[in-house]
């Protein structure tokens, strides 16, 4: 029989199992620790700072006169010992005041002179320098950044000088600098014709507080130094030199011609591009003109339904709709609603009171076969190809007797050409201007492209045939414009054409017969857009004679033009369906912080 271990004993291993779930508790929360430390949860490439930032600027100026600098910038970054950064990123902007200023990197070296990996890359009217690799830095880390330049120095309007006035330290950095200093040096033939004026400005874009700007005895050499400055704390320098000294680039100089000829040339291609669009508009005004004469009509002949008379009135909506309540108070169809949904839902009555072949295929599109009541669809292609198949056929009939035929306007044409050889103008001169190097280059792009895209579509409209009305079509449009006229004019002044000699014999039969030939009119009123003052006046005369529509179903409370638009909503939305495609997949003269040129980029990467 085995021996039990003793209470002692049993107590003692409870405490070594106790101590050793200590140290392991104590070890895993130490560990945790360390790497939290040691890996932030999120690394900023620009959470870093410089410990120094040193400029120096060697100025002279070139065979023509114009102002030239050697730039060397030393850049001490402290970068944190965990991996986030590759490298800084350094950018110069590439235009000062109208003018580029052709920045070239010669080299990036460290403090040994030993190069530095580096890229450069072109953004947002900056040039960058991305240095280093795929490789982390960490500590410090020295960046010596030698470039070139030309044209910085400009003419100051207010002070009159010749100046340099420059941004020394880019104002939209987020790294603070430990120490700053800059040293600019000018040869000696600027160095001749220094005034005397200096001003040094510090502080974010805007501020003017001053800075010390130091110079030697042959005012050959000036110099600025700092202390501590935080993230985008900037500093600027104007110093003066006799006006004149300084040889202007002619992208500074005022040119009118350079800067708006393509602009102007664009406008004037867009209004002769115009010009077709009129003479096309005046070609069909005039050719609506039979006599000139419109006589007002109470009666539409049987010739002109909805489908055939729309192509011939301006402006006229789709004519669905209107060919629908054509066939209703013809007593074809009936406009009623499907119960169970309350969706618009026409019943046939009797097919053959279709007075025209246009009729006939609309009874034969809305029922087809063996059907009677037919709802008009909300979503149905195949209902929307039916509908504009019988529109073309209005006009194609409307084409066949003669009323309307497709010519070209020369007045258009002509406008076309001119368009069309004033965009060449505008291109050869915005190729020119873009020579030039001007600042109101892109407003020049933005005119071409303006009028290349006017003379483009005004190129079609001005060479291609237009549908007009023949003479024989502009007396049916004023034939139709007389129908207009009588739905217009008061109820007083129809009725006294209607007891007219000619109106008592075509109308003889009493009031009942004038709501009949109201209800006729209905149709035509909808091409005219008028069709909600003429369902009142039928509501008016449906009133007076003790009657109601029977070619619609009404309710109590519903006006006649109520549903005489829902039923026009309906068929025109109905009719112009289409499947939705879908897919996968200052200066010396007085001046601010950041108010020169330079200054530019840093950041990290």
């Amino acid at each position: 029989m085995r021996a039990q271990p003793s209470a002692a004993l049993l107590d003692a291993m409870r405490a070594l199992v106790a101590t050793r779930a200590l140290v392991a508790l104590a070890i895993a929360v130490g560990v945790l620790t360390a790497l939290s430390s040691a890996a932030p949860a999120a690394a900023d490439v620009d959470d870093f700072s410089y410990s120094s930032w040193s400029a120096q600027y060697d100025i002279a100026l070139d065979a023509e006169g114009r102002a030239v600098a050697q730039v060397t910038e030393t850049l001490v970054a402290e970068f944190p010992q965990h991996d986030q950064n590759k490298g800084i990123i350094r950018g110069y902007p590439q235009r000062y005041l109208g003018a580029g200023l052709d920045i070239d990197i010669v080299s990036v070296t460290d403090e040994k002179g030993r190069d530095v990996p580096f890229e450069i890359e072109n953004e947002d009217d900056m040039v960058l320098v991305l240095t280093g690799t795929d490789e982390y830095v960490h500590g410090s880390m020295t960046y010596v950044i030698r470039s070139t330049m030309r044209d910085f120095m400009v003419h100051g309007i207010e002070s009159g000088n010749d100046e340099f006035y420059w941004n020394l330290l880019p104002l939209n950095s987020t790294q603070d600098i430990g120490r700053f200093d800059a040293e600019i040096r000018f040869a000696p033939d600027l160095a001749a014709a220094f005034t005397g004026d200096t001003a040094c400005y510090a502080g974010r874009q805007g501020e003017r507080r001053a800075c010390d700007i130091e110079q030697s005895d042959d005012h050959s050499s000036f110099r600025v130094r700092s202390g501590e400055r935080a993230a985008g704390d900037g500093v600027t320098v104007a110093i003066g030199f006799a006006g004149g000294t300084v040889t202007q680039p002619d992208a500074r100089r005022a040119d009118p011609v350079a800067d708006f000829a393509p602009t102007v040339a664009g406008v004037l291609t867009l209004v002769t591009a115009a010009g077709a669009w009129i003479a096309v508009a005046r070609m069909k005004r005039r050719r609506r003109t039979a006599t000139g004469i419109v006589v007002a009509q109470f009666d539409v002949p049987a010739d002109l339904p909805p489908l055939v008379a729309a192509p011939l009135i301006q402006g006229a909506p789709d004519p669905v709709p209107a060919q629908m309540v054509h066939l209703a108070v013809r007593g074809a169809l009936r406009l009623e609603e499907e119960q169970s949904s309350e969706r618009p839902a026409p019943r046939l009555l009797d097919r053959s009171r279709s007075g025209h072949p246009l009729d006939a295929a609309m009874l034969g599109a809305l029922f087809p076969g063996e059907t009677t009541v037919r709802r008009i669809p909300r979503t149905s292609e195949k209902f929307a190809k039916r509908m504009r198949r019988l529109v073309a056929k209005g006009a194609a009939e409307v084409k066949s007797r003669g009323w309307t035929t497709s010519e070209r306007s020369r007045a258009a044409k002509a406008f076309g050409w001119a368009a069309l050889a004033l965009l060449g103008v505008t291109l050869a001169l915005l190729i020119w201007t873009a020579t030039k190097d001007r600042d109101l280059l892109p407003l020049s792009v933005v005119a071409f492209a303006l009028a290349g895209v006017g003379a483009g579509v005004s190129a079609i409209v001005a060479f291609s045939r237009h549908t007009v009305l023949t003479p024989a079509g502009a007396e049916r449009a004023e034939y139709l414009l007389g129908v207009r006229e009588f739905i217009r004019v008061a109820e007083a002044d129809r009725l006294r054409m209607l007891q007219s000699v000619t109106g008592a014999e075509r109308r003889s039969d009493g009031s009942v017969d004038v709501v009949h030939l109201y209800e006729k009119l209905l149709p035509y009123a909808m091409l005219f857009g008028e069709e909600k003052s003429w369902a009142e006046v039928l509501e008016t005369r449906y009133a007076d004679t003790g009657t109601g529509p029977d070619w619609v179903s009404t309710y109590v409370g519903v006006s006649l033009a109520s549903r005489v638009s829902s039923y026009s909503t309906s068929m025109s939305t109905a009719a112009a369906y289409t499947a939705s495609s879908s897919s996968s997949g200052g200066s010396t003269g007085g001046g601010f912080s950041g108010g020169g040129g330079g200054g530019g980029f840093s950041g990290g990467r």
